[in-house]
């Protein structure tokens, strides 16, 4: 049986996949699946580069602006209602196209198998955000041995532990193997590591410009400093600066360092997808 065409396209902040895959979406009379876990959240604009009506280029955008801060989204309810929307997008003959940064969405999508919809447990996130990833790791270990993490990925570790108590089962059983329902092409946009800095560099200095501060007070005083806010990139820099902890130039270069330093995560994490196609730098992107 033929499955449904889709396609994938990934990369790094910065790295143009709002401006490559509108493009495409005009090309091929395409629609678009946001696949970034902050896009979600509504009034986190600036801090989030998330993309103007302008930008959207009066191509659909799906799972964008979708819950308030307050609610912690979880790639369960993500994959849940991304392949809902998919589906949508097929039946009106048109090709879904997935694009964002966030590696664990595409995986839950795509690669064959299904996160358990355990609600959260905030005073066991409360508890375990307190002590160090090797803390963690270890409570994670002694409740299943052969979980696997990324080092250093805390609220990855967390989340597991969450649904290892949650449903009384080992991770690898707890998520449900299936087989893809779609035939999805994987598309990556990168950049020499040179340009891509200078790129995030840039889009910080626009951010503060656009009001990124004032953004961020704003958040603080609508929802009150819950972690979707302040354990986000861009906000959290800015929190500390607000907080006296720094200055505010010395907020902007802490948050360029932590935007390169998360898209080496990012591209580390898609570099291990043996079928993204890594053939869409600059001079390609054109064609």
């Amino acid at each position: 049986m033929m499955k449904n065409k889709v396609i994938a396209v990934v990369g790094a902040t910065a790295s143009g996949k709002t401006a490559y895959a509108t493009d495409l979406a005009k090309k091929i009379d395409g629609e678009i699946v946001s696949a970034d876990s902050r896009l979600v959240y509504k009034d986190m604009n600036i801090g989030t580069a998330k993309p103007s009506t302008d930008e959207m280029g009066g191509i659909p955008h799906y799972m964008i602006d979708i819950v308030e801060p307050t609610f912690d989204f979880t790639a369960g309810l993500y994959a849940k209602q991304a392949k809902k929307h998919i589906n949508e997008i097929l039946k009106r003959g048109k090709t879904p196209i997935i694009a964002g940064g966030t590696g664990l969405y595409f995986n839950i999508l795509f690669n064959k198998y299904d996160m358990p919809e355990v609600e959260p447990d905030y005073k066991l996130r409360e508890d375990l955000s307190k002590i160090s990833f090797n803390e963690v790791y270890d409570i994670l270990k002694e409740l299943d041995k052969d979980a696997v993490i990324e080092q250093n990925d805390k609220k990855k570790a967390i989340r597991y532990i969450e649904i290892i108590k949650g449903t009384g089962l080992p991770i690898n059983k707890a998520c449900r193997k299936s087989e893809c329902e779609f035939d999805v092409e994987w598309i990556g946009l990168n950049f020499p590591r040179e340009i891509l800095y200078d790129r995030i560099n840039k889009r910080v200095d626009i951010m503060i410009e656009n009001g990124l501060v004032e953004e961020t007070k704003n958040l603080i005083s609508k929802y009150g400093r819950v972690p979707n806010i302040v354990d986000t990139i861009g906000y959290r820099e800015i929190i500390s600066a607000l907080d006296g902890e720094m200055t505010i130039d010395e907020a902007v270069d802490k948050l360029k360092q932590n935007s390169r330093n998360y898209a080496k995560r990012q591209l580390t994490w898609f570099r291990k997808n043996t079928k993204i196609k890594w053939n869409c730098y600059p001079e390609k992107m054109e064609k």
